[in-house]
């Protein structure tokens, strides 16, 4: 029987998803509960498994290609158990993919790169290769080797895979009569049906110009679109502090050893400005608060997202309830949130729901910037890196650790009292950290 694979709910405000990996091809033996294919959301990455074990008999959507939520993006027999190259025994109309050798055969049959081996085995590559990210993505899609694909420039690109891709396809459709083809398959059979359904929709395509044409992950389209409305629709400004980081350093180097013996984690910076950022929020509650058709809503708590740079893109956990976290659990999330972004495996509810944003451009080196607001919050924190500059400290020149913070808000509903002075609370909590446990 056929078991149907379709995209599952992942919450109300994810209507498509784009099909981001394949780990398996069609024709390929897969388990029950294995994870079967990637699919990328505009907020996350999530793994869908095999609903029950058997064959990929066929795949609907290729990589790159957009899927919505219910849509049947794959079917698995689940009453084929025999191995990947025996798969299609019945003449399904996955075999139409006879380049995979997921056919039967009279005689053994070899893997779905016999051909793509055998090219190489012919045109060796020299020397390292530096791939292009594109060139990673598409080698992962279509199971290959960076050494299996020839480039004279000792850089590989995901056009060149493309291009050899389709070249081996060319070619075993081509080929009169196969070993591994039989008169059910030659029916079926098509040039349009490569070995993995991802070179429908190619990741990337060359340009006469020699020029990568990347198409735009979900997530990438999404920051567009809503940065873009923010500055369409919110009156956006930005006002600058600086301060002077040698408290809190101190501080770290102080008690930094116990920290990280006790609770397993590194004592960082973010944790600091995260509780000084409460702080203020909870005194200027504009920036806590946004607007709803002609209401002002005031929220109850702090839901502070904390911006992270991803190889998907940017992203926004948010630690919700702020407030009542002690700084050992917010390092402990953060650093949580830091792991699962880089392997994709936030989930949506954890991205949505934020009441203000915290970004750390320093971390890339950022000296001063201005962020943008994410709608509907009033409000996002900048913080950039640490450099040490001479400042003047009751008449004398002294050297310190400074920071520029900046903070964007919507002056629609914050003025400028507010904010300078939610910024300058946030100044004298960190230069005095004491306040934040006196809470003065």
């Amino acid at each position: 029987m056929r078991v149907e694979l379709k995209v599952p709910e992942f919450g109300e405000s994810v209507t498509e998803v784009q099909i981001a990996r394949w780990r398996r091809r069609q024709g390929d033996q897969v388990k029950r509960d294995e994870e079967l294919v990637e699919l990328e959301t505009d907020k996350a990455t999530m793994e869908l498994a095999a609903p029950a074990g058997g064959v990929v008999v066929e795949i609907r959507k290729s990589a790159g290609e957009i899927a919505s939520v219910g849509e049947v993006i794959a079917l698995i027999d689940d009453a084929v158990t025999a191995s990947p190259a025996e798969a299609p025994k019945n003449g399904e109309p996955s075999a139409a993919a006879a380049p995979q050798a997921s056919a039967p055969a009279p005689a053994p049959s070899t893997p779905e790169r016999t051909h793509t081996e055998i090219a190489n085995n012919a045109r060796p590559s020299n020397g390292p290769v530096h791939l292009t990210p594109s060139a990673r993505r598409a080698l992962q899609e279509h199971g290959l080797q960076p050494n299996q694909v020839p480039t004279n420039e000792g850089r590989l690109r995901g056009e060149d895979v493309m291009r050899y891709v389709a070249e081996q396809q060319q070619s075993a459709v081509a080929a009169p009569a196969p070993a591994i083809a039989q008169p059910a398959v030659a029916k079926t059979a098509a040039p349009a049906a490569p070995p993995s359904s991802a070179a429908k929709a190619p990741p990337a395509r060359p340009d006469d110009s020699g020029d990568e044409v990347v198409p735009m992950s979900l997530i990438r389209r999404k920051i567009a679109e809503r940065l873009v409305s923010a500055q369409k629709t919110a009156a956006l400004l930005t006002t600058f502090n600086e301060v002077d980081m040698s408290a809190v350093m101190e501080l770290r180097q102080r008690h930094g050893e116990r920290f990280k013996e006790r609770y397993g984690i590194k004592l960082g910076f973010m944790s600091f400005f995260v509780r000084a950022t409460i702080e203020a929020l909870q005194e200027i509650r504009e920036l806590n608060a946004e607007i709803r058709d002609n209401n002002i809503v005031y929220r109850k708590h702090c839901h502070v997202g904390i911006a992270i740079g991803s190889p998907r893109g940017l992203v926004v956990p948010i630690l919700r309830k702020a407030e009542q976290l002690t700084v050992a659990q917010i390092e402990q999330a953060i650093g949580d949130f830091a792991k699962r972004a880089t392997d994709g495996k936030l989930l949506p509810d954890e991205l949505q729901g934020g009441t203000f944003t915290i970004s750390n451009g320093g971390v890339f080196g950022s000296l001063l910037s201005t962020p943008i607001v994410n709608p509907p919050q009033s409000g996002v924190l900048g913080m950039h890196s640490i450099q040490e500059r001479p400042i003047a400290i009751k008449g004398q020149v002294v050297i310190r650790p400074m920071m520029y913070l900046a903070l964007t808000y919507d002056h629609r509903i914050v003025d400028g009292r507010e904010a300078v002075t939610f910024l300058k609370r946030i100044k004298e909590s960190i230069e005095d950290p004491a306040r934040l446990l006196l809470n003065v």
